[in-house]
C-alpha cells in the first residue's frame, strides 16, 4: 500500500509540477478518488486530441502528434490555441459526463436549480449535467501545467478557459411535458452536454476568428514583473473570454521542417470525389496540393478480401476471393520541367 501511495503521488507531481496542493488534495480526497479523476482527465485529454485531428483532417496543419508534445506547444500560434482549448474542453467534458453517469465519487447531478422557475411555462428539474464540477476539476489539473508568469503562459491559460466556456456555450436544454392528456401545460427541463463534436465545431470557428495579441515588447523586455503583468493586462483588455488568442504567426505548413515537428503536405491524401463531402473537404486537393506547389496524383491499390461466403454442413465456411480497387488522391512533387523547380502558391496556414 505504501508503494502504491508513493507511485500515485509521483504521478500527480509529474502531472502538476511545483504545486503543493496536489499532495494535500490527494490526502484529503483519498487515493481512490484522485486516481479516478486522473483516469477521467487522461481520457478527456485523449478525446480532445482525437477531436482536434478530426477537425483539421483536411487542413495543411492536421493536428500532428508533435503538436501535442512539449516542443510543439512552446510556440503560441493560432493552432496551439486550439490544442489548448480542445484539450481543456475534452477534460471538462469527460469529467462532467462521468460525474453524471455516477462513475466518480463525491459527485452527482446538478440539482441546485430544481423546482425554480426557468421561464414561461417551464421549471428546472431532472438531472442536469454537473458542469461546475467538471470545470473545477479540469481547471485544477489542466491549468496547473502553466507555471510561468510570462505572456505565453497567460495566453495558454486564457485559451484553456475559452475551451471550458465552449462546453457551457454548447449545452442543450432538454424538456419533458406534463399536464392532462399530454397538454404540455408545464415542462420540466434540465441541461445536458452536447456531443464533443459540437464543441469541436464551435472551437474550430473560434480558431478561424482567433485574435493575435499585440503586447508592448518594450515593457516586457524591461524585466520588471510588474511591467510584464501590466503589459499582459493591457493586451488582454479588449479580448472576450470566449475568444481564442495567439502571439506568433503560423509557420508555412506546406513545407517540411522536422526540427519543429512539421512534415509538410507532400504525400498527404486529399478528396476529389465522393458523396456527402463538405465544401471544405471538396477543396482539400486545392488547399493541400495546388496551393502548396504540388500536383494531385491518383494512386490505385488492389485489395483482396473474402466474399460470397457459404456455410457447408458440417462445419466449414467456403469463401471466394474478391478484389477491389481503392483509389486515393495524394499530393506529389511536380516535375521540374524547366529546371527551375516549381512555384508555390501559398495562401496562409489553412
Amino acid at each position: 500500500m505504501v508503494h502504491l501511495l508513493f507511485w500515485l503521488l509521483t504521478l500527480l507531481y509529474k502531472m502538476c509540477p511545483g504545486h503543493a496542493w496536489v499532495a494535500s488534495n490527494f490526502l484529503m480526497t483519498g487515493p481512490k478518488t484522485y486516481l479516478t479523476y486522473s483516469r477521467s482527465v487522461q481520457e478527456g485529454a485523449m478525446s480532445g486530441i482525437e477531436e482536434c485531428r478530426h477537425q483539421f483532417a483536411w487542413d495543411r496543419w492536421n493536428c500532428p502528434e508533435s503538436a501535442t508534445q512539449f516542443k510543439g506547444l512552446r510556440r503560441a500560434t493560432r493552432e496551439t490555441s486550439f490544442v489548448h482549448a480542445i484539450s481543456a474542453a475534452g477534460v471538462m467534458y469527460t469529467l462532467t459526463r462521468n460525474c453524471s453517469l455516477g462513475d466518480l465519487e463525491n459527485c452527482g447531478c446538478d440539482v441546485s436549480k430544481n423546482g425554480k422557475i426557468g421561464g414561461s411555462g417551464w421549471l428546472w428539474g431532472g438531472c442536469s449535467d454537473n458542469v461546475d464540477f467538471g470545470e473545477r476539476i479540469s481547471k485544477q489539473y489542466v491549468d496547473a501545467q502553466e507555471t510561468g508568469q510570462d505572456s505565453r503562459a497567460a495566453v495558454n491559460l486564457h485559451n484553456n478557459a475559452a475551451g471550458r466556456l465552449a462546453v457551457k456555450a454548447t449545452m442543450r436544454r432538454i424538456c419533458r411535458c406534463h399536464g392532462m392528456s399530454e397538454s404540455c401545460s408545464v415542462q420540466t427541463c434540465w441541461t445536458q452536454l452536447s456531443d464533443l463534436r459540437d464543441i469541436g465545431n464551435y472551437l474550430k470557428l473560434k480558431h478561424s476568428q482567433a485574435q493575435k495579441l499585440d503586447i508592448n515588447k518594450k515593457r516586457m523586455r524591461a524585466g520588471n514583473s510588474a511591467d510584464n503583468r501590466g503589459a499582459i493586462v493591457d493586451a488582454f483588455g479588449s479580448v472576450a473570454q470566449t475568444e481564442l488568442i495567439y502571439l506568433e504567426d503560423s509557420p508555412d505548413y506546406c513545407r517540411r521542417n522536422t526540427s519543429v515537428g512539421l512534415y509538410g503536405t507532400e504525400g498527404r491524401e486529399c478528396l476529389q470525389h465522393g458523396e456527402g463531402l463538405t465544401q471544405w473537404e471538396r477543396r482539400s486537393c486545392r488547399r493541400l496540393c495546388h496551393e502548396c506547389g504540388l500536383k494531385v496524383e491518383e494512386r490505385r491499390t488492389e485489395v483482396v478480401s473474402s466474399c460470397n461466403c457459404k456455410f457447408q454442413w458440417c462445419c466449414t465456411v467456403n469463401c471466394e476471393d474478391c478484389s477491389q480497387v481503392i483509389v486515393k488522391h495524394v499530393c506529389a512533387r511536380r516535375e521540374a520541367a524547366d529546371g527551375h523547380g516549381y512555384r508555390r502558391r501559398y495562401r496562409g496556414p489553412k
